[in-house]
């Protein structure tokens, strides 16, 4: 189960990302990211994710490097799963 909550957190926009995120539901991640004018400051927020597949994790890591989004609270495997992405 996936749960998106949008909240404001000064002068961005956050959103919390909760429990799993994979292929099948990727696309409800990628709709409220639609969702948000652009030159927004877009936090996303992965406190509570609880899974996330191989390629959420590009996707992440795309959305960060391009500067769509700035990742907070980011658990260390996914950040691992990042750098090794990196080097390939």
């Amino acid at each position: 189960m996936l749960r998106i909550q949008r909240t404001t957190d000064r002068a961005a926009i956050v959103l919390t990302v909760s429990g799993r995120l994979d292929c099948e539901n990727v696309s409800e991640l990628c709709e409220s990211l639609d969702g948000i004018p652009g030159g927004a400051a877009v936090v996303v927020d992965i406190t509570d994710l609880v899974l996330a597949d191989r390629d959420v994790v590009r996707l992440l890591r795309t959305f960060e490097a391009s500067g769509r989004i700035v990742l907070r609270n980011c658990p260390a495997y996914i950040l691992i799963w990042m750098a090794a992405e990196d080097i390939q």
